[in-house]
């Protein structure tokens, strides 16, 4: 029962990459969840709507600024130590 679950895991791991997995590191897994985030806010016009109201902006400039924050949405990653 506990291998299934595991194989299960591994195999919404492979096929999403937002689930994680074991080496996944809590800068990756933060871009992830900013990602996700920023593409929902896109795809649902009501939010954008929301955001461009309160920004005083275009739906279009808020669109564009929320897709150029998809590029680096938590910073430059942090040096890897070896």
């Amino acid at each position: 029962d506990r291998s299934n679950l595991n194989s299960q895991l591994e195999h919404l791991q492979s096929k999403y990459v937002g689930t994680g997995h074991a080496d996944t590191s809590k800068f990756e897994w933060g871009v992830n969840q900013a990602r996700d985030s920023y593409a929902s806010y896109i795809g649902h016009h009501p939010m954008l709507s929301y955001f461009a109201l309160a920004e005083n902006e275009s739906i279009a400039r808020v669109k564009y600024n929320i897709t150029e924050k998809m590029v680096q949405p938590c910073g430059p990653p942090a040096e890897r130590r070896e």
